[in-house]
């Protein structure tokens, strides 16, 4: 990997870090469709990637400033996680068996 691919992925992952502590939504909205346009990723491995980036700097550290001001209810984050694990599970078995052009489809619909 060059600085040039660096620069972009970090670049990536502040617009996707930004928008995701802001909203509240993944940061897979703004990193999926980057990887794939700007670093000629396949949907597959953009989505696969994305996943790996967001793990822990999205799961621990937005949550813990929520958490200092009062605004996480831990309980219900628990027993939607779980929903999560199993979802996402689910998710990614289903995308290996889909082609890159119907993955890219589903992902502009969605």
């Amino acid at each position: 990997m060059d600085w040039q691919q660096m620069t972009m992925a970090i670049i990536i992952g502040l617009a996707g870090g930004v928008v995701s502590g802001l909203f509240g939504v993944g940061g897979a909205v703004i990193i999926v469709p980057s990887l794939t346009f700007f670093m000629g990723m396949s949907q597959h491995k953009a989505q696969g990637t994305s996943l790996a980036s967001l793990l822990l700097p999205v799961g621990f550290l937005g949550f813990w400033e929520y958490y200092r001001k009062g605004n996480a209810d831990i309980r219900l984050g628990f027993l939607i996680a779980v929903g999560l694990v199993v979802g996402a599970f689910l998710g990614a078995y289903l995308a290996q068996w889909l082609p890159s052009s119907v993955m890219r489809k589903a992902f502009g619909i969605f």
